[in-house]
């Protein structure tokens, strides 16, 4: 199969699941991270939806973003015509001390998240994750129910056998979906190639080092690279065997970190 066989397959993968996400959930909203997947997925509704997003985008602002995101956020926000929802996060020193650094300051996240779900309760959420990115998320569904402030269980999670995905879920469950889910980081970026897609450009080299994965300022760090263009991107990610999280401060630290916010509610 071509690439670009393999492209539209999971083009037409994904669309299937947000029109499938459309119809079964009358309280509907995107989480938009502003990174390079979340792009992609914006894209996608797009396509699914003939020009439009047809629901809420949120995106849940820690204050800590690089000023390139914030400027793309404000740029796309008009160009994609959005009805863009943020939502704030509570200060460090009210998050759980026991956590490491970097994963206290990443809860903050899962707390400004509760606060918006608690506010517009939200039936569905879509978000952009892949079973590639990191192993905790490699054991979600594409369908994934939730507690009701996003609380994630992985033993209550129904099977997924030949892409039949369960929509009919009890009242007031709350339910992530994840188009994303079978994609490959390398999938991603070609696929951002193919349709010329907006990325901030911190994932371009500067002076030997880019970005491979956009978080907080403080707990995000570049990679040394000299790919300054899409296409130099794929190159580079054809022959590398470094993860793709290399750069996030919170994969470094205590194993089961990442694990016990995605239990929490993370995204």
């Amino acid at each position: 199969m071509s690439k670009l066989d393999s492209l539209t397959r999971l083009e037409q993968e994904s669309i299937y699941i947000v029109r499938e996400a459309y119809h079964a959930f009358d309280n509907l909203a995107l989480l938009w991270s502003l990174g390079k997947d979340s792009n992609v997925l914006v894209w996608l509704l797009m396509k699914a939806f003939f020009g439009r997003v047809p629901f809420p985008v949120v995106h849940v602002d820690t204050g800590k973003k690089f000023p390139e995101m914030y400027a793309f956020r404000e740029r796309y926000q008009k160009a994609w015509n959005l009805d863009l929802l943020v939502g704030l996060c509570p200060p460090l020193e009210s998050m759980d001390s026991s956590l490491t650094p970097a994963a206290r300051s990443a809860a903050r996240k899962t707390a400004g998240l509760k606060d918006v779900l608690a506010k517009k309760k939200y039936n569905g959420l879509i978000a952009g994750i892949r079973r590639d990115e990191q192993a905790t998320r490699a054991k979600e569904r594409v369908f994934s129910p939730r507690g009701a402030d996003g609380g994630w269980d992985i033993r209550e999670q129904p099977p997924e056998f030949w892409d039949q995905y369960n929509t009919d879920f009890p009242p007031d469950t709350h339910v992530r979906i994840h188009p994303l889910l079978n994609w490959t980081e390398l999938d991603v970026w070609r696929y951002i190639e193919r349709e010329s897609i907006p990325i901030v450009d911190l994932y371009f080299s500067r002076k030997g080092k880019r970005y491979r994965s956009l978080g907080d300022q403080d707990i995000t760090h570049p990679i040394s690279s000299s790919a300054a263009t899409v296409a130099e991107i794929i190159e580079e990610l054809a022959q590398t065997k470094t993860p793709e999280r290399a750069g996030r401060a919170m994969d470094h630290e205590r194993e089961d970190a990442f694990e016990r916010l995605r239990a929490d509610g993370y995204m």
